[in-house]
């Protein structure tokens, strides 16, 4: 049987384990060779690994998904896999360039699974007329914008308020909890650090070790401890914060 190979490219991690997941379930004999953070990763991967897919972000720090197509659209068969609204997908589409919307839709990834695998014999590319089109639709199309979470519900006696982001001075994981330590003191939520890492605004909220998210408008000051580590003082509140040596490069020139 035919070894059918993809690598995948998208800067956000936690996106590209979700089309993995769900390739494997339905495409288990789809082998993923490589995986790129952006546009000029997932070209190097394609030249080195020359799959027989690849599925592109548009959006994507550096090169985009489309500046990526057009370099490796002769190597392999290209899938956008995009935010834009139907009017765009509408535009990739009769183009004969698949696509899928985020976030992934298991009945049309089953349409673009279908879609590939009769076209992996005889590998469609892009043309320069092609990819110039995609340039002109990609320019007059907004991509929409990222919603971060602005609002809390925690619980209050048989009840639940909501708590503004913007009051918050950090966040810690505690046992099955998250500790929100904010102006009216301390509350427990559900939701993990890694998905609050992910719903909250990356520059104004800054992950400073794997337990702990901090209001960037909530720090003082960082000093380094003896062994050379950072720890965060907060204007409001006593309490110091530790940064693992993971997250000690942003504040570098502090």
């Amino acid at each position: 049987m035919q070894k059918i190979t993809a690598v995948i490219a998208d800067d956000e991690p936690v996106l590209r384990q979700q089309l993995k997941r769900l390739l494997a379930e339905q495409w288990p004999e789809l082998i993923i060779v490589g995986e790129a953070g952006d546009g000029d990763e997932a070209v190097q991967l394609a030249r080195k690994l020359q799959p027989d897919i690849a599925f592109l972000d548009i959006r994507m720090p550096g090169m985009t998904g489309i500046e990526a197509a057009a370099k490796i659209n002769t190597l392999s068969l290209i899938v956008f896999v995009t935010a834009y609204n139907e009017y765009a997908i509408d535009a990739f589409e009769k183009q004969a360039v698949d696509y899928l919307l985020k976030p992934v839709d298991t009945k049309r990834l089953a349409k673009t699974i279908s879609r590939l695998k009769e076209s992996i014999s005889n590998k469609p590319h892009l043309s320069d007329r092609v990819i110039a089109d995609l340039f002109k639709r990609l320019e007059q199309t907004e991509a929409p914008a990222q919603q971060y979470l602005q609002w809390l519900k925690v619980s209050k006696g048989e009840g639940v308020r909501l708590l503004n982001i913007d009051e918050v001075y950090y966040f810690q994981a505690a046992d099955k909890y998250t500790r929100v330590v904010c102006e009216t003191g301390e509350e427990l939520i559900r939701t993990s650090i890694k998905q609050l890492s992910i719903s909250l605004d990356p520059e104004r909220f800054w992950q400073i070790h794997r337990a702990t998210i901090v209001n960037v408008e909530s720090i003082k000051h960082a000093s380094r401890s003896f062994t050379g580590r950072y720890r965060i003082h907060l204007k409001k509140n006593s309490d110091i914060l530790t940064v693992s040596r993971t997250y000690g490069h942003l504040f570098k020139q502090m």
